[in-house]
């Protein structure tokens, strides 16, 4: 069987379902070329197999050039790194969360559903590409993935529009 990849959206900032708020729990924006977001990364991946868990210093910067917009934030739990988001504007007023995950410590301590609603805030709080403000936000996530991510995703107000079956 293969893998199947689902795509949801959220059309309105409104239609955000906050998760619990951990206090202690923040975004910290950081450089997308810097060690600490390729090794988060690679981190957060590798357990689902996730392609960017094992780029090479060039394909990250072939990366870097091919999507300069892309911006990469820290989950942060009291000045702990706990995991990675990453936003890409889109044209069209679009933004997709292009990564999101924990680190595998951090997974099962009841911190997703509030780091995600903190990376889709700031996914509604990015600068737009030829628009005025952000009109959808959008992601992908695969059957590979920890098998929570669906769940939250949809929690957070996130709905599907679209699920492939992959060979």
């Amino acid at each position: 069987m293969g893998k199947t990849v689902t795509y949801l959206e959220m059309t309105g900032r409104g239609e955000l379902t906050p998760g619990q708020v951990v206090p202690a729990l923040v975004l910290r924006r950081e450089e997308g070329l810097s060690e600490l977001v390729r090794s988060v990364q690679a981190r957060v991946g590798a357990a689902y197999g996730w392609r960017s868990s094992a780029r090479t210093d060039r394909e990250w910067e072939e990366v870097a050039r091919a999507h300069p917009q892309r911006r990469y934030w820290l989950v942060v739990l009291a000045g702990e790194v706990a995991g990675i988001a990453a936003l890409e504007p889109q044209p069209g007023g679009e933004v997709e969360l292009r990564t999101f995950g924990l680190l595998p410590e951090y997974v099962g301590r009841g911190l997703g559903g509030h780091a995600l609603t903190l990376a889709l805030q700031q996914a509604w709080e990015t600068e737009p590409l030829e628009a005025e403000s952000v009109r959808r936000v959008w992601l992908q996530t695969n059957s590979n993935d920890h098998p929570s991510a669906l769940v939250n995703y949809r929690r957070r107000g996130l709905r599907v529009y679209r699920t492939e079956v992959e060979p």
